[in-house]
């Protein structure tokens, strides 16, 4: 059994935490730190009365790389399991860099000043922890994360080579509110209003944000608008599938929330660059997400589901010519609310994250530097994705989508 110290404590911390305890023969001791410590405390009260185990609580600011250095060294965790948010992944790299403690994550890093999702600055990382015989997994949570290891296990099992890739990102649930993200607002909004990118034929082609949209009937949910964007996860599978032509990513957006997300544009609520209000700098869209219902709360009242999972087109390994192959998992709200007090999709990013941990931590996956998900060997992932609340399906396509 090992010891974990887990950075952050929204849904998806809440989930990933409360997996942990119900996995102590893997975790043997959880440690839970943030910014507010009454946040830590929460789900550590649920954690022990949903499943009797004890959460130590901290506070600490995830940007104060001494004090992290110090409260890691204090704790001696195995490993460091940041679930912060994407601004703070470098300071938490670089303390657990001074500490000595292998890193996990699942989202790549992102400066504060710029809607800008890159790996290259984690990438850097990679002497200083081969260095050290430490190892760092980048992006494991469920896109990216779960949706690469999809398409690693296809190239291991079913495909020799992926040239058309699509990933497919349905959220059939419904909070019953006027306008909410069901992850963490800023994040979100950075997101979709950034311009789109996908990868074709050895560059990146962009377009303007929510431009792209086409309709697909997801199973478990209905039929669905979804509307190209860019994911990081394109950016790693562009890199460790060389041979990818086109590698896409949709996601599902309701009508309401592309009205509501209009007028927040329209009207400078997105912006992310601060302006000044009654002698302070403000930055608009911190502020928005300071208002809006915050995803924790959305679990109680959020019913239907996911459905999330990549459509893969290449050479068959059997050498039966090009086939396409659709694997993907559906998710009930109601079921991951009943189980760990959150909505599904923090059920989704917190169980890979705890899987991820669970490979670190029990040697299934082992490595000196910095470590995408896709590098690394898919089946003790995806039987453990089975086992812990995430089944998934594959099942094969006349062909690759027609858009």
């Amino acid at each position: 059994m090992s010891k974990v110290l887990v950075i952050g404590a929204g849904g998806v911390s809440s989930v990933c935490v409360h997996k942990m305890a119900m996995n102590a023969g893997i975790f043997g001791e959880i440690h839970l730190a943030s910014r507010t410590l009454s946040k830590c405390d929460a789900i550590a009260d649920s954690v022990k009365q949903r499943t009797g185990v004890d959460i130590a609580t901290y506070a600490i600011d995830a940007e104060d790389v001494p004090a992290l250095t110090a409260l890691i060294r204090q704790i001696a965790p195995k490993l460091v399991v940041n679930l912060a948010l994407p601004y703070q992944d470098l300071p938490i790299m670089d303390a657990c860099l001074e500490a000595g403690v292998n890193y996990l994550d699942t989202a790549n890093y992102e400066p504060k000043d710029e809607a800008k999702f890159e790996y290259k600055w984690q990438w850097a990382y990679q002497e200083r922890f081969a260095e050290k015989g430490l190892m760092a997994l980048l992006g494991s949570g469920f896109d990216p994360g779960v949706t690469s290891v999809f398409a690693m296990w296809l190239k291991k099992h079913k495909l020799k080579t992926i040239r058309l890739l699509d990933i497919l990102d349905c959220n059939g649930g419904d909070h019953g509110q006027h306008f909410a993200t069901n992850f963490n607002p800023e994040i979100n909004i950075r997101e979709v209003t950034a311009p789109a990118r996908h990868w074709r034929d050895g560059q990146w082609v962009e377009t303007p944000a929510m431009t792209i949209r086409e309709n697909f009937d997801f199973e478990g949910v209905g039929p669905k608008n979804m509307y190209l964007m860019y994911h990081e996860e394109l950016e790693s599978l562009a890199r460790f599938v060389p041979e990818l032509e086109r590698g896409r990513f949709w996601m599902t957006f309701g009508d309401a929330y592309i009205n509501h997300l209009t007028v927040l544009q329209n009207v400078g609520m997105t912006r992310i660059d601060p302006v000044v209000y009654n002698g302070q700098e403000i930055i608009p869209l911190q502020f928005l997400a300071a208002v809006l219902p915050k995803p924790e709360t959305l679990g109680a009242t959020t019913k239907g589901k996911t459905n999330i999972g990549d459509i893969a087109t290449g050479e068959a390994l059997d050498g039966s010519g090009e086939r396409t192959f659709y694997i993907y998992n559906i998710c009930d709200h109601e079921e991951a609310f009943h189980e760990t007090g959150n909505q599904a999709i923090s059920y989704t990013t917190g169980v890979p994250a705890m899987i991820g941990a669970a490979m670190m931590l029990t040697g299934a996956w082992a490595g000196e530097g910095v470590f995408n998900i896709e590098q690394l060997d898919p089946d003790p992932f995806m039987a453990m994705l089975n086992t812990q609340g995430l089944p998934w399906q594959v099942k094969e396509l006349a062909g690759p989508l027609q858009f």
